[in-house]
């Protein structure tokens, strides 16, 4: 059978381009968003106001998420029917597919919830539990697409 380079070629920018959204999101825009009081301008956010801000980029990056995890599914249920898939494969995009519905359909829903009700909301023992169990999750979908990335890259090489 034919490889499609297309469907491949499709398959790892998507998988790049959400470890890139991934790193940026929580390594770039993150820091600056919550330490506007370091800029060399004038613009001062109280935490709270931040945190909407990123709670709102988040939000609209659970679309993406989304697609990624639908992606995943259906481009590795096809390799997986062509036998062209093995451990490390399995687990990792199993973990890319858990770790971007989780943070999509609880995490940032939760958080935005919990947002609504106010700042007081979001100085609970809840909040803050909920905030790190989802920087875990994003923490743990960047190493889960890097390990998918590099893994299904060596089995086409190989093919």
């Amino acid at each position: 059978m034919k490889r499609n380079i297309y469907a491949d070629f499709s398959y790892l920018f998507v998988l790049a381009a959400s470890f890139g959204g991934v790193i940026v999101l929580g390594a770039f825009v993150a820091p600056v968003v919550f330490n506007t009081d370091k800029l060399p301008v004038n613009i001062l956010i109280d935490h709270y106001n931040a945190g909407i801000i990123m709670a709102e980029i988040f939000h609209r990056f659970s679309y993406w998420l989304y697609f990624v995890a639908l992606f995943v599914v259906i481009y590795e249920a096809i390799q997986y029917k062509m036998a062209k898939r093995d451990s490390v494969i399995i687990a990792s995009s199993s973990l890319v597919v858990f770790a971007s519905l989780m943070f999509s359909v609880v995490y940032a829903p939760r958080i935005l919830a919990m947002q609504a009700l106010g700042a007081e909301a979001t100085q609970s023992d809840t909040f803050t539990n909920i905030h790190l169990a989802a920087e875990i999750d994003f923490k743990l979908l960047a190493v889960s697409l890097a390990v998918l990335f590099i893994r299904r890259l060596m089995l086409m090489k190989i093919d």
